[in-house]
């Protein structure tokens, strides 16, 4: 598996090369943002970026790839505030580490990054009754129309339709959707779930896509003929 590493610290970059090339993985390590960028037309299982980058910085680079290419990308930055976070998911990352990081964490990162995308290469596209969603080109339609959606409103989509008709926890849609755990009096959650259920819309009977399930999470409702 080829993993492409853009980091301007030259020493983590020695650190974690080594430790993924113990695991089996083949590493290309590049220190430049505007290097990197002439790499990206390579075929990689995995990206790891960072933000802070010279030449040009993560989410460039990011909004650079995402439109020709869906390898995944780690976000890989001493930046943890959450607008960071955020703003990477929505410009299409599919993880987000700050560091330090184990290397051994990272590994597991990536591996489980590659997994995902190699299931959804299997079956991009989900229907659920009136809505299909494709996780490959991150596209949702209902009733046959498209729907504009952020990344981080995209994430929880697909979390919730994946598991369509069981309740999704306030902690997993955090994790895995926005990237970030639950922090005390966080509204992360019900905040993007009030946009996504405007812009989708009710179900055919005029009933709520996206149930609240009091102290449990969120379930995206399955009509059953």
């Amino acid at each position: 598996m080829r993993i492409l590493l853009v980091d301007d610290d030259v020493a983590l970059c020695e650190l974690l090369s080594e430790y993924l090339v113990s695991e089996g993985f083949e590493v290309i390590a590049v220190h430049d943002g505007t290097q990197a960028l002439a790499h990206f037309n390579e075929p990689w299982d995995a990206i790891i970026l960072d933000v802070m980058l010279p030449g040009m910085n993560g989410f460039d680079l990011l909004k650079a790839i995402r439109p020709i290419s869906s390898t995944p990308v780690l976000m890989l930055t001493a930046r943890g505030e959450d607008t960071d976070t955020v703003l990477g998911l929505e410009l299409g990352a599919d993880d987000y580490v700050a560091k330090p990081v184990s290397p051994r964490v990272l590994v597991a990162r990536i591996r489980a990054l590659i997994r995902r995308g190699a299931s959804d290469e299997e079956s991009p596209i989900i229907q659920v009754g009136d809505l299909q969603l494709n996780e490959q080109a991150r596209q949702l339609l209902v009733d046959g129309h498209a729907v504009t959606l952020t990344g981080a409103e995209f994430n929880l989509v697909a979390l919730l339709v994946k598991s369509a008709g069981h309740v999704v926890s306030r902690e997993q849609l955090a994790t895995d959707g926005l990237g970030r755990s639950l922090q005390a009096y966080d509204r992360r959650i019900e905040t993007h779930m009030a946009q996504i259920r405007r812009k989708l819309g009710p179900l055919a009977d005029g009933s709520a896509r996206i149930q609240t399930v009091r102290g449990a999470g969120y379930q995206y409702v399955v009509l059953y003929q």
